[in-house]
């Protein structure tokens, strides 16, 4: 998959103690919680993150204004879905099938209209600090979820704007680096690890490792950030080596024509790996799908090129998580980092929009079917009480079990609450 240069300049591929009820949380607070039926046990073990890098148009995709005027509703018409009262794009009808599979969050609203800036906001759930690295989804939930020591807890597909952040190197990504091809078998020995490493470098840096053991400890136990980086390689060795991990990763095991119902694109064969890394029992999975920035033609990009890959790789995503039971225990969320301008620009363009955006979330744990929140008939903005990404992190953490008031501890003792301005949205997740 072709690594997408922003607008802005920015790159797409550049960008601990914890206590022991979270949060703060008393014991008699925890069984007053469990007692009122506020506590509940996770629905969700595994989740799945759709990154759409660049900002997406909401007016374009999952939030039509059919009724305002030419120069916003722009050139694409909606149609039904399959949940009476739901509307989407034209060119998103093999999704508009499958809308029972997911929930559609309108009115998701921010103020970060950079690139960098908003994705950190998306991929975290905690609005960004120059003084602290917050962790992404993927390095809490391998944190939170144990997972097969011979499967990688957190593979990005091939890249993600997601870090360890604060929690160190030992919960960082495991990135596969490029894309699956219909049809071919995936060169899981080029998979990199830390730092660029591959397993090939790995196994020549066996011996040196062990030579260099006495040296390497007291550089650990010197530098809490580094803490579990030969641990993490070695487990990254054993995984990448592990039988059960080359099956997953081998989506030419796949039926020819159930290869083929994503599509012979990047995005769509990347969203059938995540599907067989979830259905190993890989906890987190992401999918990078970039060329969303449609400062110019707009519409030609979305039609031809975007959105059909999207419909296609996506609705096939939901469909087969749940032919093979896996939907009830995947959640799947769908992002960009911001939406677009409600006005077209002078080059049939939509520009940086961070006041309005959509949201996709479906899978365990999360009401489907239904529209929350709105945006204003132009799209400008929320109308009525905005979802901040926050509440949309603290929800899909929710969805997973994981408390997300929940108090980390930084490696110079700072105390950080995995989301600290969360709320969860109401009516989205049990």
């Amino acid at each position: 998959m072709a690594t997408n240069k922003y607008c802005d300049g920015v790159r797409r591929r550049d960008f601990l103690k914890a206590g022991a009820l979270g949060g703060g949380l008393s014991l008699a607070g925890y069984l007053r919680r469990c007692c009122a039926g506020e506590v509940k046990p996770a629905v969700a073990k595994s989740a799945i993150f759709v990154n759409l890098g660049g900002g997406p148009s909401h007016l374009d995709t999952f939030d039509p204004k059919p009724q305002a005027p030419d120069e916003i509703r722009g050139e694409f018409k909606p149609i039904d879905t399959s949940v009476s009262g739901i509307q989407i794009s034209e060119h998103l009808p093999n999704l508009a099938s499958h809308t029972d599979k997911f929930a559609i969050l309108r009115g998701v609203s921010h103020t970060l209209a950079a690139h960098e800036l908003g994705s950190k906001y998306l991929n975290t759930g905690n609005r960004p600090l120059p003084s602290l690295e917050f962790p992404g989804y993927g390095a809490v939930i391998s944190k939170e979820l144990t997972g097969e020591r011979d499967l990688p807890p957190f593979v990005a597909i091939p890249n993600t704007p997601q870090r360890a952040g604060y929690l160190g190197i030992r919960y960082a990504p495991l990135s596969t680096e490029s894309a699956p091809r219909l049809g071919k078998p995936f060169n899981v020995r080029g998979m990199a690890m830390s730092g660029g490493l591959t397993v090939e470098k790995v196994a020549r840096r066996q011996k040196l490792l062990t030579d260099l053991d006495t040296l390497f400890a007291g550089y650990e136990s010197a530098n809490g950030l580094v803490d579990g980086l030969d641990r993490f390689d070695e487990q990254a060795y054993e995984i990448i080596s592990s039988p059960r991990a080359r099956q997953a990763f081998d989506i030419a095991r796949e039926r020819q024509e159930v290869a083929a119902e994503f599509g012979d694109t990047a995005f769509g064969q990347s969203c059938l790996l995540a599907v067989r890394l979830v259905e190993a029992g890989v906890r987190f999975a992401t999918v990078s799908f970039g060329g969303w920035d449609t400062h110019q033609q707009n519409f030609s990009r979305l039609k031809d090129k975007q959105l059909p890959d999207l419909d296609r790789g996506l609705s096939s995503l939901f469909k087969h998580l749940e032919l093979r039971g896996l939907l009830g225990s995947t959640v799947v969320f769908v992002t960009g980092e911001f939406g677009r301008t409600p006005k077209i620009n002078k080059n049939a363009g939509r520009d940086h929009w961070p006041r309005a955006m959509f949201v996709l979330m479906g899978g365990g744990g999360v009401h489907c079917g239904q529209v929350i929140g709105a945006s204003d008939d132009h799209g400008m903005g929320p109308a009525g009480d905005p979802i901040s990404p926050d509440q949309v992190a603290a929800s899909f953490y929710h969805a997973l079990g994981i408390e997300y008031e929940k108090e980390y501890h930084t490696n110079t003792g700072r105390p950080v609450m995995i989301v600290r301005e969360g709320s969860l949205i109401p009516g989205l997740v049990g």
